[in-house]
């Protein structure tokens, strides 16, 4: 977004919105993609920094978990709100005594983050997201066995 002009911004994020709300991946894909190629002609770096991370934005879309828990796991907020604790309590710390001395600081922080975070919504999906990241690892296991074995019979 910060690449593209104040006025095209609402348009752009109301469209990648609509296409990350999407229950299918293919059609979130294509949508993203048309946006992109749309990009490319107004705005190369923006078409750019989409294209970027489009596959990983797009992995809770691949695993079909609950709305809740995908709309949770689709955003770095819980993330960068441990990381913004872990800055404000060692702003506090006004003498570092060596390196394992920053650590433990660090540590205690993450801890102490870690304890006053708050709970993932849909979090009473995780058993599911869980059954899906297992069910998609044999699929791309399976995946590689079939093009390893392909590849040692063309040899």
């Amino acid at each position: 977004m910060e690449y593209l002009p104040e006025p095209q911004r609402h348009a752009v994020k109301f469209r990648m919105r609509a296409a990350y709300l999407m229950d299918n991946l293919a059609d979130a894909k294509n949508a993203l993609f048309q946006l992109h190629d749309e990009l490319m002609n107004t705005n190369p770096s923006a078409a750019g920094s989409l294209a970027e991370g489009l596959d990983d934005t797009l992995t809770v879309l691949d695993l079909r978990i609950q709305h809740k828990l995908r709309q949770a796991l689709s955003c770095t907020n819980g993330i960068e709100s441990g990381f913004s604790t872990v800055s404000r309590i060692c702003l506090q710390v006004k003498r570092w005594q060596g390196g394992d001395h920053r650590l433990r600081w660090i540590g205690s922080a993450l801890s102490f983050a870690e304890s006053h975070g708050c709970r993932i919504h849909g979090y009473r999906y995780i058993p599911g997201l869980v059954s899906a990241l297992e069910h998609n690892f044999q699929l791309r296991l399976q995946h590689q066995q079939k093009a390893l074995a392909r590849h040692l019979g063309a040899a």
